[in-house]
């Protein structure tokens, strides 16, 4: 998993409440156990019309919010089916971080243990981030996973919270592997004992 520390990038608004992850990832995308190559079917029934063109409409598509690493998002975002793949389809896509009020809580679990950076913030403060997405290519935000802060367009910062382990595992790259492979020597420490102590096993 890609350490995340800081990240500098262009933050995309998308209001809309209850985006399920039927929606981030529609089910015929489900078949592969592969992580890469969803990006491109992220939000695929808003990104595109019945004939495959793309929806000029839609935010991800217009050309100042293509490049965009973060999603400003409507309440309760993730909800739905509790499909890894939709961490994936973002990351994929490029999308690092999602600021809302609120997720579901297997997506938001699902997220942090793929490299994405999910923050909850009080409506207020992600109505204000909301306003700043809202610019264009001026809509740039800066999040600083250490100091826990993200900083605004005109310089003002905002705090959140994270976990401390999350947290940890997410500044070191540390997925589920990556937890149990800091623990190898241990493990075959274990196994050489074992195996002299009940060599009939």
């Amino acid at each position: 998993m890609e350490p995340f520390n800081r990240l500098d990038g262009i933050a995309a608004p998308m209001p809309l409440v209850n985006i399920d992850t039927d929606m981030i990832i529609p089910k015929q995308f489900l078949k592969t156990i592969k992580r890469s190559g969803l990006g491109v079917s992220a939000f695929r029934e808003m990104r595109y019309d019945a004939d495959g063109n793309e929806n000029s409409d839609f935010v991800l598509n217009k050309p100042a919010y293509r490049a965009s690493s973060i999603l400003v998002t409507g309440d309760n975002f993730g909800c739905g089916s509790s499909r890894e793949h939709a961490p994936w389809a973002l990351l994929d896509f490029g999308i690092r971080c999602v600021i809302s009020t609120s997720f579901a809580d297997i997506f938001f679990n699902n997220c942090l243990k793929n490299g994405i950076l999910p923050i909850v913030l009080p409506k207020d403060q992600r109505d204000a981030l909301m306003e700043d997405a809202e610019k264009g290519e001026n809509a740039r935000l800066g999040i600083d996973l250490e100091a826990q802060t993200i900083t605004r367009p005109n310089g003002e910062t905002i705090a959140f919270d994270v976990d401390s382990f999350r947290k940890h595992c997410l500044l070191n790259g540390l997925d589920d592997i990556g937890l149990t492979l800091q623990k190898a020597d241990a493990v075959r420490s274990y196994e050489t004992a074992l195996a002299a102590d009940r060599s009939w096993v």
